[in-house]
């Protein structure tokens, strides 16, 4: 093959099976080497390695050899030395040398062999693209054509040359496919199987609906409209909430579209499935109701416990409101979350009558609906015996079950606040310290009720006294306790003592005239201090040992005790002149708030500012007085405080 011949095939080759021109060459090497054994029958041990050069298409095969110096015992395994040094002059006899081994027959069988690598790997090379592909597309749209139809479901073929299975329960009911159709379907799962990746499609699931809206609708798409929930039973009918994020915006008319033209564009695609379009609402009252529709609804009253949701409708809405075979009672409680329970005027009026009738209290509380008992009843007994009800009567009860049902929901909110407080309070008369005490602590339980309580989950003694005082029942009613159980409980209970938790530190308001005046009491404050640390009787001066024991008392916790600065002469054990004694220990003249400051400053590990104090007896005052030292150079200026 010229050499031009060889470089068209190769990038024919390249294009038609999408793969990278490393990977071909990779693959052809590979089964030329898989040639070359099977041809001259070379052990799998032997290294062995091949060259394609793409732009002449000429393989070179290369094999490691034993070098020999006289003659060839196998020319798979040994080269002479003369050859060998061809590549590596510096080789000697028993050396393994790399050397172009390339057979002059390798022809016909080599190439068959290589055909077959070659088509192997570039099959395992689609493959690999074809899974890569196909689960970055898993949950959008794929088009494809049907090009079987099987028991199984129906074979469609896709891009890349990948084929997707759709199954008979992923197919829109009733609608038919034949082969040759071109169709759309939702990516829903893709799997490695032996024969190249497995796509499993479909045209029932509801993400199908979401993906066909966000390309026909531009506002879904751009994130202007939200699409909040999808209720859909293929091929009948679909609920979709949405809603918008931006102002302005009118969600339902924008998936609608002008003369309904894009909502009708999904309905073809869908086999003529009907589509409701519901806005969203974060009123589960409101958001029920329209869920309803096309129905008109009455009242909707919600049990928050059960998640349970009462619609009620007029006579003539209930056909419509519960659906073909309760096809719309359904897809309002997929799309909403709730369960709803259906009923007509009159069926809502029987039931409140019934509640209204059978509780004292409610007829206390609602005695203008009691009032109206009477004229329900005439009602509901023209509606049993199929005699006409006019417009007044139906709106008679309408309101009858309106406040009924609205009493009811309180009452029982009420009763459920009731008990959220009475649990709230007797978890409040349990020290809490008994939450982190386990129940291996109360020792005075016997062995066996320990083990009953253990296994019913009872891990810290907090909560046992919690049930025994919220639901004493619940532990009664455990298997093995019994009236002389609980009593071994509850002494068990009494013996323990649980440590008083710390009292919380009292936060003191501080306001802006308080802060005011303690700024100005502040200084006056400091000066009193300093004064008392200045005036120092004359008898603690002389008694150096009665001036010392005060300062040892006042010890703060947490502090580390003031160093004293060293001084070069020693103190005699009879005493000490005034002046060597203030020089040593200048803090106990100074005022506490310098104290503070020098010893916070000793904490952080910095040495304070020492400050020259002298002591001297002044005539006219007749007592001793503090004069600060201060040195401006080599002079020394001494001042009164």
């Amino acid at each position: 093959m010229a050499k031009n011949d060889f470089a068209l095939a190769f990038n024919e080759v390249l294009e038609e099976k999408q793969l990278a021109k490393d990977v071909v060459i990779t693959a052809i090497e590979s089964a030329m080497v898989s040639a070359y054994r099977r041809a001259v029958g070379a052990s799998t041990a032997q290294h062995v390695e091949a060259k394609l050069d793409p732009e002449t298409g000429i393989v070179t095969v290369y094999a490691e050899k034993e070098v020999v110096e006289d003659s060839i015992v196998d020319d798979r395994t040994e080269v002479l030395i003369d050859e060998a040094r061809k590549v590596d002059p510096e080789c000697n006899p028993g050396d393994m040398v790399i050397v172009e081994s390339t057979p002059s027959d390798f022809g016909r069988v080599a190439a068959q062999t290589a055909r077959q690598v070659i088509q192997q790997r570039i099959r395992e090379a689609e493959r690999s693209n074809q899974m890569e592909y196909y689960q970055r597309q898993e949950g959008e749209i794929v088009s494809g054509l049907v090009q079987a139809i099987n028991a199984q479901g129906i074979t469609i073929g896709l891009e890349m040359k990948a084929e997707g299975l759709m199954p008979n329960n992923q197919r829109i009911p009733g609608e038919k496919l034949k082969i040759h159709d071109r169709v759309r379907a939702v990516v829903i799962e893709v799997k490695d199987g032996t024969r190249g990746p497995q796509i499993i499609l479909s045209r029932a699931h509801r993400n199908f609906l979401r993906r066909l809206m966000e390309n026909e609708v531009p506002e879904i798409y751009h994130g202007i409209v939200e699409i909040r929930a999808i209720a859909r039973e293929p091929g009948a009918r679909a609920k979709v909430a949405v809603s918008a994020t931006q102002a302005g915006i009118d969600p339902v008319g924008a998936c609608v579209g002008m003369k309904g033209v894009r909502i009708q564009a999904i309905v073809k695609e869908l086999h003529d499935e009907k589509i409701d379009i519901i806005l969203w609402d974060a009123d589960p009252v409101a958001y029920i109701s329209k869920a309803i529709s096309p129905a008109r609804v009455s009242g909707v009253y919600l049990t928050e416990e059960e998640r349970t949701a009462t619609v009620v409708v007029g006579e003539d809405q209930l056909s419509l409101a519960i659906g073909r075979d309760g096809q719309n009672a359904r897809l309002a409680a997929k799309l909403t979350g709730w369960r709803i329970d259906i009923k007509s005027v009159s069926e809502a009026a029987g039931d409140a009558l019934t509640k209204l009738q059978g509780d004292t209290e409610l007829q206390e509380v609602l005695k203008g609906a009691v009032e109206n008992i009477p004229q329900v009843e005439e009602v509901l007994a023209k509606k049993a015996e199929s005699r006409p009800i006019n417009p007044e009567e139906f709106t008679l009860l309408e309101q009858f079950v309106d406040r009924v049902e609205r009493r009811v929901i309180l009452a029982k909110e009420e009763a459920t606040r009731e008990e959220d407080e009475r649990i709230a309070a007797a978890k409040a008369e349990i020290p809490a310290a008994a939450f982190e005490m386990q129940l291996a602590d109360a020792t005075e339980i016997k062995e066996h009720v320990f083990n009953i309580l253990t296994e019913a989950g009872y891990e810290t003694v907090g909560q046992l006294m919690f049930d025994l005082k919220a639901d004493p029942n619940k532990v009664l009613g455990l298997a093995g306790i019994g009236a002389k159980a609980i009593q071994n409980i509850e002494e068990g209970l009494a013996a323990l003592t649980f440590p008083e938790a710390a009292p919380e530190p009292e936060v003191v308001e501080v306001t802006e005239a308080d802060a005011e005046a303690k700024t100005e009491e502040a200084p006056v404050a400091e000066a009193a201090e300093v004064a008392e640390a200045v005036a120092v009787p004359t008898q603690e001066v002389e008694a150096p040992a009665e001036a010392e024991k005060p300062a040892e008392k006042k010890k703060e916790p947490k502090q580390r005790p003031v160093e004293e600065p060293e001084e070069d002469g020693e103190v005699s054990k009879d005493g000490v002149s005034l002046d060597e004694l203030f020089q040593m220990k200048p803090e106990m003249f100074q005022s506490n708030e310098e104290t503070d400051d020098e010893s916070g400053d000793k904490k952080k590990g910095k040495k304070g500012k020492k400050k020259s104090v002298a002591l001297e007896f002044d005539e006219d005052l007749g007592e001793v007085v503090s004069r600060k030292k201060h040195k401006r150079g080599d002079d020394e200026v001494e001042g009164e405080w």
